[in-house]
């Protein structure tokens, strides 16, 4: 059985900084690209930051572009991410998902919802003014 857990979540001022960690188990973690996605009440889920199956390649979004920061410590079967200059606008729920990569695509990110095989149960992220 597959799990995603999320946690790191919370309520923080504008301005700082969280860390999201997802721990993974029941599949092996090194054959999976990993993403953050988020959802805002009457919005939809946005792919926030995803990272590549041995973790060199990653690609953020304009939106967090330069405050947002993807990694991954395959020997811990863990996904973060590191939020700096949280704005009001960042506040969702932040979901961790898991996207079955074969070995010619290791390298390769998906930013739309429908490539990820699996997704955690979500983290409330809030921030305020």
């Amino acid at each position: 059985q597959v799990q995603l857990v999320e946690s790191g979540g919370g309520l923080v001022q504008a301005g700082d900084s969280l860390r999201l960690s997802c721990v993974a188990s029941g599949l092996t973690f090194s054959n999976y690209a990993m993403g953050w996605f988020r959802q805002a009440p009457g919005k939809e889920r946005e792919f926030v930051s995803g990272i590549s199956r041995v973790g060199g390649i990653t690609d953020d979004p304009d939106l967090v572009k330069g405050r947002f920061a993807i990694s991954r410590d395959n020997a811990k079967n863990t996904v973060y991410l590191q939020m700096n200059s949280l704005k009001p606008e960042d506040t969702a729920v932040y979901y961790c998902a898991a996207d079955f990569k074969t070995n010619s695509r290791t390298w390769y990110i998906s930013r739309t919802r429908n490539a990820y095989d699996y997704w955690g149960q979500g983290t409330q992220v809030t921030v305020s003014s």
